[in-house]
């Protein structure tokens, strides 16, 4: 049973997670299959910021021996402001010109991980990137940006050594450049996986005087606990981010910069290509309960990613392949997409509740919305759940306006299989499968004596919206 007593107190409750998105790397945003579906994430989400990787690739043109070309991050920066969110600007990777060494990642493609031949070049090409930015959009605007130093140097995206020693030398030029082109602009870092590296950049910044205006990392929640906390233990999908963000939120708690804002700049429930994990139902249960146990420990969180325009492991070759957008390839909706569409009906007050399977919220005008999921690991079938709602202090005769996303509801994937799983549907078929996920209809279900009963279908989540 889910009880709510709407006399009780609230509390703030900021929608931390659906405020930015990551992305393909940074010349994707050029096309307008990324644009598209960018507006179709801005469409249903409060999405104000996106993040990519790349900014500083050859493929953008920026740096060459000494010289700069920023036509290119215009361009880039233009398409974003047009589309009505800002840059979260990942200084990553390094240019081929000033890199120690050309080995690649192997992305399929091929982005320099390795550190600059010259720290003192490398300050000055992002000293000159910030400065164009602020000559081109002002600095009331670029203050309103992010500069993340780098992407995940603790593992395989970094080749200095040793690894930390190395990053904090990168991320003090680049630090240091990005204040002198504008006292006010926003720096920071250290941009690890599995949660690393938090209190000792801290620790370093603050006894260093290096600059340092937020921090950020990253967690997935198949990552092992032994990556993540150094021990050996078995941490569920559904639970690991949360207990990741609750770490990092303490060790930010009592460092010597104790209200720093806390940014994940990627988060998921997988960091692999698990197509019953992204691509299915699964995602709007494990996202509702993320929520819950991540609010008030985290500032931002950066779902990673808005779309499946995204070539880490080559072109897509089919729509369903376990991508980590919501979108998937040919502007078809996941069910993730229409979860994050469910989520962001959620009011802005959270009501205390006693469930690990509910969220209750009011809203300014006084509406109550209630998320309610069935949550099953995602290599479980799962059984049916019957969820009893009471609303203490409900109007005389109030109605809920109910919504599902489900195997059923909103989600085309089961459709796609029933096509023979097509790796390039025709023109009809896409046609089809957009229209299988879209958004599910509300039913409206009259409460008695307060009260209504869900059946929620395994791997469901449902929004109950109940008016004053």
């Amino acid at each position: 049973m889910v009880h709510i007593d709407l006399s009780a107190p609230t509390r703030p409750f900021p929608h931390f997670w659906e405020q930015m998105f990551g992305s393909g790397r940074a010349i994707l945003s050029l096309r307008e299959s990324y644009r598209e579906d960018l507006r179709a994430t801005r469409r249903i989400t409060n999405c104000r910021y996106v993040r990519f990787h790349g900014i500083l690739d050859d493929e953008t043109g920026i740096f060459d021996k000494g010289t700069y070309n920023f036509t290119y991050f215009d361009q880039i920066m233009d398409g974003l402001l047009a589309e009505g969110v800002k840059p979260f600007v990942e200084l990553s990777f390094m240019p081929s010109k000033l890199a120690a060494s050309q080995t690649p990642h192997p992305f399929w493609y091929r982005p320099l991980p390795n550190p600059p031949r010259d720290y003192t070049q490398w300050g000055e090409l992002v000293y000159q990137l910030a400065h164009h930015a602020v000559d081109r959009y002002g600095k009331a605007e670029v203050r309103q940006w992010y500069f993340e130093v780098w992407n995940e140097p603790n593992i395989d995206f970094w080749t200095g050594e040793p690894k930390q020693a190395t990053y904090f030398q990168l991320y003090d030029a680049a630090a240091h450049a990005v204040k002198r082109a504008d006292s006010k602009l926003r720096v920071g870092g250290p941009a690890t996986a599995q949660a690393a590296w938090v209190p000792e950049l801290i620790e370093h910044c603050s006894r260093s005087h290096v600059p340092l205006d937020f921090v950020s990392t990253h967690v997935y929640a198949n990552d092992t606990a032994q990556n993540v906390f150094g021990r050996s233990e078995t941490i569920p999908r559904s639970d690991m981010v949360g207990r990741a963000v609750r770490r990092v939120h303490d060790q930010v708690s009592i460092s010597a910069k104790s209200t720093l804002p806390i940014i994940w700049s990627e988060y998921n429930a997988s960091y692999m290509t698990e197509p019953d994990v992204e691509d299915a139902p699964f995602m709007g249960p494990w996202l509702a309960n993320n929520i819950r146990l991540c609010d008030g420990y985290a500032t931002m969180m950066s779902y990673w990613t808005f779309s499946d325009e995204f070539e880490e492991q080559g072109v897509a070759q089919k729509p369903f392949y376990g991508g980590y957008g919501l979108i998937a390839t040919g502007h078809i909706p996941k069910a993730s997409f229409n979860d994050f569409a469910l989520l962001h009906e959620l009011g802005t007050d959270r009501i205390a509740i006693a469930s690990q399977s509910a969220l209750a919220t009011k809203k300014s005008d006084g509406r109550v919305v209630v998320a309610v999921w069935n949550y099953w690991p995602p290599e479980e079938q799962g059984e049916p759940r019957d969820f009893r709602i009471e609303v203490t202090g409900a109007a005389a005769g109030a109605k809920a306006k109910v919504r599902v996303v489900d195997a059923t509801h909103g989600s085309s994937v089961g459709l796609w299989k029933q096509m023979g799983s097509p790796n390039w549907p025709s023109r009809e078929q896409q046609r089809e499968l957009i229209h299988a996920a879209a958004f599910p209809a509300a039913e409206k279900i009259a409460l008695t004596n307060g009260a209504l009963t869900l059946t929620l279908a395994p791997h469901a989540l449902a929004t109950v919206e109940i008016a004053p």
